[in-house]
């Protein structure tokens, strides 16, 4: 093996997390804006229940974000007071979460029969959700690593996964703790938040209990920042990277026989798969950012990656307000598929329309680009 080495210094590393964030979004975006749900493209829909798909590596892959970016911060954290520093995590971690609840209680308001406007009601609104999750993570693994040395943490994160198993296995219905209506994920949402606070369809996957394994994510992607800033971007660390990911999704498969790989259970089996999967991701982003200079790329990707929470908003309420807007019988979204999409065929009309709403929040990540504007809580 050639031992190539080049120096490298934050700009490079902060480039290829933004290309890694901004991949993240952009795929993200697909997934969640097919033109026609009943003709999508298998890799662009989630599992059902067990099993994985490539549409269920996205969220893991925010939360690993979410760690790498934590092992830049933790260095300015040293030169800060306790106070400050608690104080922004807290802050942080309250904005995100109100945000994300403010998504889903977006737009505030409906029209009753005689058309008039009634406020949305707070006791039909679903709390848990994609944000609060990722608010809850950053916030739980920051005080730790404030807190803790490294090995400690990871420790800790592992010693979870085990912990939520032995929930599931232990509250759960007989034969049924890993079903949608009888595990324990369900029982707890049921018993804290309300069945009027889940998500569409009385399950929420966004959960209380869940949010544990999903700590582990967010330790990997922090560790690997370690990892990367500790021996720097080579060819050596890069095989490194590549084989520890690798070696847990094979660990992933092995404990698949005991407890299911399931997005929506969030099980341990699945965190340890993502984070495998995203270390390979990220090894692959490197070696085309560091050791290529496939600048189109970086660039591309790069760019909805330095605005991450205001895309993935810019994303999802875009879609809310077409939904709302009526044209005929049916609402804009629709519209627009049927009218600019579906003479391409059902299915490839579904993926265009959807590809179109990328490309549309990427050009507006673009345009903040292009103004130095990074909108950062």
């Amino acid at each position: 093996m050639i031992n190539k080495s080049i120096e490298v210094n934050s700009t490079y590393r902060f480039e290829a997390l933004d290309v890694f964030r901004g991949l993240t979004i952009c795929f993200m975006i697909i997934v969640n804006t097919s033109g026609n749900w009943d003709a999508t493209y298998w890799p662009l829909l989630h599992a059902g229940w067990n099993g994985f798909s490539p549409a269920d590596l996205v969220f893991p892959s925010f939360l690993f974000a979410v760690g790498n970016s934590l092992s830049f911060v933790a260095e300015k954290w040293e030169k800060m007071q306790q106070k400050d520093v608690l104080f922004k995590i807290f802050k942080r971690t309250v904005l995100i979460f109100i945000i994300g609840y403010l998504m889903y209680w977006f737009p505030f308001f409906r029209f009753d029969a005689q058309y008039h406007l009634i406020v949305s009601p707070i006791s039909q609104t679903r709390i848990m959700g994609v944000l609060q999750r990722i608010a809850l993570c950053y916030g739980i693994v920051a005080i730790m690593i404030y807190y803790l040395k490294p090995k400690i943490v990871v420790l800790i994160s592992i010693l979870l996964l085990f912990i939520y198993w032995g929930i599931l296995q232990y509250f759960g219905l007989n034969n049924e703790e890993y079903t949608i209506y009888g595990n324990a994920v369900l029982k707890l949402d049921k018993l804290i938040l309300g069945e009027s606070h889940l998500n569409v369809g009385g399950f929420e996957p966004e959960g209380i209990l869940s949010t544990i394994p999903a700590l582990f994510n967010v330790v990997g992607g922090y560790i690997v920042g370690l990892f990367l800033k500790r021996n720097g971007n080579n060819y050596e660390a890069l095989s490194k990277l590549l084989i520890y990911g690798i070696i847990l999704i094979f660990l992933s498969y092995c404990w698949n026989a005991m407890l299911p790989i399931n997005k929506k259970l969030w099980t341990s089996s699945f965190s340890v798969l993502t984070v495998g999967l995203d270390c390979v991701v990220l090894a692959i982003i490197v070696f085309f950012t560091n050791f290529l200079g496939c600048e189109k790329f970086v660039k591309f990707f790069s760019m909805p990656g330095k605005n991450p929470l205001f895309i993935y908003l810019l994303s999802e309420l875009g879609v809310t307000i077409m939904l709302l807007i009526p044209i005929n019988d049916r609402n804009l979204y629709s519209w627009i598929y049927l009218h600019c999409f579906l003479f391409t065929g059902k299915y490839l009309g579904a993926f265009l329309f959807a590809v179109s709403w990328m490309f549309i929040c990427w050009l507006v990540s673009f345009i903040l680009d292009r103004f130095r504007i990074y909108i950062k809580l």
